[in-house]
């Protein structure tokens, strides 16, 4: 048996006949993710064989080389379906021949060297996991924080990593916690209060039941403060991007003399995943925030917004459509700086799957609203039982 599946609701058919390459048997297969279900979808993948013993897999491609897009592929007798059924390598070229829709035969051409190059680079760049995860659980005994606890920002300071997470309590009120590490992995105190609570009416809930409050917050250290950018939400307006500010010897200090919050995003779109960076760039503050499903970045004079200013900006990275991150993108924390650039962990939400994944972008450190280079693939991806299971399954947000 080779073992090929996923997801255990997941399933595959073989296409067409395995093709002998110098590099093992090419096999063009058809993977159905949540076969079962009521919205299944069909993808056309490729794995590679072993020559002397076929049930060994070499590697395989990961993610599909084609998916259903084009009208004919979406429309007909058995809509958004696409089968393999014929292949063969002429000209150094792999041609698939398909079934789209149950309906029309059409044809699919990719270069084999690129393609099996794809398949047997060598060991990609991904995220290891502490063995002992999670550090941080719901605890039950504090109403604010026993639904949930995720999404944290984390600052190093003082000889301590700080950890400032969102959590939500059964009324769906999300609210900000406190805990800290010596070492980054186990964690040494962590507060019974929540340290940031919704407290304007941008953030206060606007009718039971909604979820709202103060999400997912970025912490930037700038000079002797540090800024902390936020997704305030009342759970009937859009969602805006708060900014808000502590000293760092109050923060360190656990007195919590947080600044009076603005919202910086335009009031008419659904802005969120916003940080500020550490320094400026020719002058300018720099902000990353997340509108209509992209990364845009903002060059700002001086962080007042007053006067109806907000953010827009311009787009420098999209979601895109046959890869991982096809839905919607944002960042994770704010970009860190690096001999080679800005690195920016990002989070893609995949239209194939519903699922959440970490990606990595290099940004120019002169013109951070220049993309540099950008992984093809995931560094980390849901696959541990507290990642698919859970108020959101399949999920590694950051």
């Amino acid at each position: 048996t080779i073992s090929l599946q996923k997801e255990a609701s997941d399933h595959i058919e073989v296409g067409a006949p395995p093709l002998k390459t110098k590099q093992g048997w090419l096999v063009i297969y058809c993977y159905i993710k949540n076969y079962l279900s009521s919205a299944p979808t069909f993808g056309i993948e490729a794995v590679l064989l072993d020559l002397k013993n076929p049930l060994k897999i070499i590697k395989r491609t990961t993610r599909p080389l084609l998916v259903p897009e084009k009208d004919y592929e979406l429309y007909g007798e058995v809509p958004n379906v696409i089968f393999p059924s014929g292949a063969f390598i002429q000209d150094k070229q792999l041609n698939i021949y398909y079934g789209a829709a149950d309906t029309t035969c059409c044809l699919a051409k990719a270069a084999l060297g690129e393609l099996i190059k794809e398949m047997t680079e060598g060991k990609k760049a991904k995220l290891e996991r502490y063995k002992k995860n999670p550090i941080i659980r719901p605890r039950t005994e504090h109403p604010w924080e026993s639904e949930a606890v995720f999404n944290p920002a984390a600052v190093y300071e003082g000889g301590k990593v700080h950890f400032v997470y969102r959590s939500f309590s059964p009324d769906k009120t999300s609210f900000l916690g406190y805990a800290s590490s010596k070492n980054g992995f186990h964690i040494t105190e962590r507060l019974a209060e929540p340290i940031y609570v919704p407290r304007e009416d941008f953030e206060k809930k606007a009718a039971s039941g909604v979820w709202s409050g103060c999400e997912d917050p970025r912490i930037t250290k700038i000079k002797d403060r540090f800024y902390m950018c936020y997704t305030a939400f009342d759970g009937e307006k859009n969602t805006r991007v708060a900014l808000t500010s502590i000293k760092v010897v109050d923060f360190l200090s656990k007195r919590w003399r947080w600044a009076k919050p603005i919202v910086i995003s335009d009031p008419n779109k659904n802005d969120k995943n916003a940080c500020v960076m550490s320094e400026k760039i020719k002058g300018k503050y720099v902000f990353f925030h997340r509108v209509d499903d992209c990364i845009r970045i903002d060059f700002i004079d001086d962080l007042n917004f007053k006067n109806n200013r907000w953010l827009d900006g311009k787009v420098i990275v999209s979601p895109r459509p046959d890869k991982w991150d096809s839905s919607k993108i944002g960042i994770a924390g704010p970009p860190i700086k690096t001999k080679k650039g800005w690195l920016l962990i990002y989070h893609g939400l995949s239209k194939y799957d519903n699922k959440y994944r970490l990606g990595a972008i290099l940004l120019d450190k002169a013109s951070p609203d220049k993309v540099l280079s950008k992984l093809d693939y995931p560094i980390i991806e849901p696959e541990t039982d507290y990642e698919n299971t859970g108020v959101r399954p399949g999920t590694i947000f950051s």
